[in-house]
């Protein structure tokens, strides 16, 4: 049998929000079967829980937002996408996130440090069937038309497939990889995905800061780059890092439908907003998707029963 996962042990982690600027503290803790990522708001006067889903996604600028029942006026956790795409790196079905604040810790920038965190606590494995929501006919969206054209797509596929394409128009994105596909039952989401840092450009600085957003921004925790190049002095982890990081991020979207996908996913200059709306789409016709366990792991996709060490 395919077995849910969780971790061992609790584990901590202390940074500052990308866009609050403020300082967080995490405390990531083993869940029970079926429990799935729900996060504890522990600085308030009474605690809240908002356990993530598509339906609990309140905000998707610049960001993923989730609150209870996706009340934007509710309290809220933004910014989950990169320790949500750690834990479908590792095959996390189940975990409690605490946390002080409103806004999850960027460390890094990327998915790393949360991978890093949750290898830390160890995986375990548990007595119950993991669930995968298995996509049965294509389910599209598409906004704007011309140069404003973007997209995203799922479609069958006997496994997790993502394809990203971005368009920037930018002398120092253009230099890199415009286009990536990965594919989960690579086991290399680690080595090819994890490390891929969010990044911003010098000119929307100003802006963003006078509406409350990238407070908390600096080279430590993302690529900068100003109108022809990137500032950072260590250069880029990877050739294709931009692209790299939107599928990171898709990654991270693309589980708060509290289940592991089993589709083909592709997207041509999307973001966290329409990867929300192709989700409710998909939720919204019974006839799409259905959902599957795999009793005997050779019956899975090649490569899921090992997307990581249970240690």
């Amino acid at each position: 049998m395919l077995q849910q996962r969780t971790i061992k042990s609790l584990t901590r982690a202390v940074g500052v929000g990308v866009h609050s600027g403020q300082k967080v503290e995490l405390t990531l803790r083993p869940a029970a079967p079926d429990v799935g990522i729900v996060f504890h708001r522990t600085d308030l006067p009474a605690p809240v829980d908002i356990p993530v889903n598509a339906h609990a996604v309140c905000d998707t600028r610049m960001a993923t937002t989730v609150s209870p029942g996706g009340d934007p006026g509710a309290p809220k956790v933004q910014t989950i996408e990169h320790l949500l795409s750690a834990c479908a790196g590792l095959g996390l079905d189940n975990l409690h996130i605490d946390i002080s604040g409103e806004e999850v810790p960027v460390l890094d920038g990327s998915a790393a440090s949360f991978v890093f965190l949750l290898q830390s606590a160890g995986i375990a494995m548990q007595g119950a069937p993991k669930r995968f929501l298995r996509v049965l006919k294509p389910v599209e969206v598409r906004e704007g038309a011309g140069a404003a054209l973007k997209w995203a797509r799922l479609e069958p596929y006997h496994g997790y497939r993502l394809s990203f394409e971005i368009e920037f128009h930018h002398p120092a994105l253009d230099a890199t990889g415009q286009q990536v596909s990965f594919d989960f039952g690579s086991g290399r989401y680690k080595r090819d995905i994890a490390r891929a840092r969010t990044f911003g450009f010098t000119k929307d600085v100003d802006l963003m800061r006078s509406r409350g957003l990238a407070l908390g921004g600096s080279m430590d925790n993302a690529i900068v780059v100003d109108d022809t190049r990137v500032l950072n002095a260590d250069g880029l982890r990877y050739d294709d890092e931009f692209v790299k990081h939107k599928i990171l991020d898709a990654i991270g979207d693309m589980q708060v439908a509290g289940k592991p996908l089993l589709a083909s996913y592709t997207a041509f200059k999307g973001g966290h907003a329409l990867n929300n709306t192709l989700l409710r789409l998909l939720l919204a016709d019974a006839t799409a998707f259905e959902v599957v366990t795999f009793e005997r792991e050779a019956e899975a996709p090649s490569g899921f029963a090992d997307l990581a060490p249970a240690w």
